[in-house]
């Protein structure tokens, strides 16, 4: 898992397509670019927001720090705290709970060692509940970073568990193209 950067910064880059987004927004409105920022944070500083790292962005923002918190801490793609390298969100609601959701649920569990809400130890999975994620016709399904997996059986959870393990790379809802304009 990721450590606090205590002097986050962003990268040349993603400082780029930061002032890109703000310069959406006319002047004295800037605060409406916070939630794609708050993706670029997170993606860039390790799948989750340290306070130190809200801070900066309230920096970049010239907002207060607790106006960034508010945020982070209401909506739930947003990590206040550690989590895994794949981050993997199953959808819990009617549709995926009639469909076997919580049969995918107790075999994620049963494979990864641990339950919602934790992180392997070696800090390559965390499970995580998350309410529907809009895609009922192909149910049961997880989500991890911007890569939906639908309709699964046990066996397609293990393809994918390796799959993920092998690639070994920090889940995101974010690339470097999403929020560049052509």
């Amino acid at each position: 898992m990721s450590s606090i950067n205590p002097t986050p910064a962003f990268s040349a880059d993603t400082l780029e397509v930061v002032h890109s987004l703000i310069k959406r927004y006319p002047e004295g409105k800037h605060k409406s670019a916070l939630l794609p920022i708050l993706h670029l944070a997170q993606a860039e500083f390790g799948g989750w927001l340290s306070a130190p790292t809200m801070d900066y962005v309230a920096t970049i923002l010239n907002i207060q720090a607790i106006e960034v918190y508010e945020v982070a801490s209401f909506y739930s793609m947003y990590n206040l705290k550690p989590v895994g390298k794949c981050l993997i969100e199953l959808c819990h609601t009617a549709p995926c709970w009639l469909r076997g959701a919580e049969d995918i649920a107790g075999h994620l569990e049963k494979k990864l060692n641990i339950q919602f809400g934790e992180t392997t130890p070696d800090g390559m999975f965390t499970l995580k509940r998350v309410e529907c994620l809009g895609s009922c016709g192909t149910a049961p399904m997880f989500q991890c970073g911007a890569v939906f997996y639908e309709d699964l059986t046990n066996e397609k959870v293990d393809t994918i568990l390796t799959d993920l393990r092998t690639a070994n790379v920090q889940s995101s809802y974010v690339d470097s193209d999403t929020f560049r304009r052509n």
